[in-house]
């Protein structure tokens, strides 16, 4: 590991010196310093700046400190009650340890788990742009069907972020040229020709808080996540999902996908196809058929296309109330839902296989 200086920050300007990287818990962050893919000059701790509030807005909604912990935000009584789908996916995430760490706003900025990112010996254009992207031909299963490029097919790791992006959640930064806004959906970049930078964040900005709008569609939420083994480990795929149906047909929707694309994918094309549209099976994978019909596989991450769609529909159906009529039984076969199952062998290389899902 590359020697660095330490300081504790006394206020947000302390990062702002080139080089500096601001610490919170550190499980992410700590980690890339140990395989030297992170090498800062200077950590900059900011876990003990008054950042760890979990407050009600004035106009409905709540605001989340960008330093709450993972463990405290899961068991909050207005998250569970108000947006069950975000204390569902933070559970999913990682072991009860590395969630007494993990704060929100770390959460939010952790990198990939693309096994040649993690390997600093591996070509990567997000270690050194234009070395390229081994993963296009070698090892890709877990990588993006959505959203990548000839660059980068990384595929963004957070299950919160997953559900954030599906609750409309808006960044609140603080910088050198004052704060700003950010939805959440609009802090990842998609790669490009520049993958290595992974979000619109400058120099020396700190996440300091993530809001929450009130959102009546959010108390009847949740989050399904499936992964090559019953422990804890990165998603093959996600889907956070929030839904209201009145008199058999979809009120409104909310919908977001995890583990398919390099930022969490909020699935729109697929909420303008459900609403004002009978609440079945049959119409969910419809929906998640004009999602995914952009998607891009490689040789061996096709079967996320069936995978999705049929976490989409499981998902939605889970959440029309038993006195509506919803359709039963499997979902229509489409060409989208044809492929491998899911389950299978984990393939993942030497630099994965030692970690659990970790979030700085």
């Amino acid at each position: 590991m590359k020697t660095f200086d330490y300081r504790t920050a006394t206020g947000l300007a302390d990062g702002l010196e080139p080089g500096a990287v601001f610490l919170a818990g550190g499980t992410n962050l700590v980690d890339l310093m140990k395989l030297g893919i992170a090498t800062p000059d200077v950590l900059v701790d900011v876990s003990r700046l008054p950042l760890r509030e979990i407050t009600d807005l004035p106009r409905g909604g709540m605001r989340i400190g960008s330093a709450v912990r993972n463990s405290d935000l899961a068991a909050d009584h207005r998250v569970r009650t108000a947006y069950p789908v975000l204390s569902q996916a933070l559970l999913a995430g990682a072991s009860g340890q590395l969630r007494n760490m993990a704060t929100t706003g770390g959460n939010l900025l952790q990198r990939t788990r693309c096994r040649y990112f993690m390997d600093a010996t591996m070509p990567c254009n997000k270690h050194l742009p234009g070395s390229g992207c081994p993963a296009r031909d070698g090892d890709h299963r877990n990588l993006a069907i959505l959203g990548g490029s000839e660059a980068c097919i990384a595929t963004h790791p957070s299950d919160m972020a997953v559900a954030l992006a599906a609750l409309d959640a808006v960044v609140q930064v603080d910088g050198p040229t004052g704060q700003r806004s950010i939805p959440v959906t609009d802090l990842y970049r998609l790669p490009g020709d520049t993958p290595e930078r992974d979000t619109v964040l400058e120099h020396g900005e700190l996440i300091t808080a993530v809001d929450l709008p009130e959102l009546p569609v959010a108390a009847r939420s949740t989050y399904r996540k499936a992964r090559d083994r019953a422990s804890y480990a990165f998603a093959v795929g996600s889907v956070a999902a929030a839904l209201d149906v009145e008199d058999g047909l979809v009120r409104e929707v909310r919908l977001a996908f995890g583990a398919v694309a390099p930022k969490p994918w909020r699935a729109f094309a697929a909420e303008e196809a459900l609403r004002g549209r009978p609440a079945t099976r049959e119409r969910f994978a419809a929906a998640a058929d004009a999602e995914l019909r952009h998607a891009t596989p490689l040789r061996d991450n096709a079967y996320k296309i069936a995978l999705i769609r049929n976490l989409t529909v499981s998902v939605l159906a889970s959440l029309v109330p038993s006195t509506e009529p919803a359709a039963q039984g499997p979902a229509a076969q489409g060409p989208a839902a044809q492929g491998p199952a899911a389950q299978g062998p984990a393939t993942q290389g030497p630099a994965e296989s030692a970690t659990e899902e970790e979030t700085r």
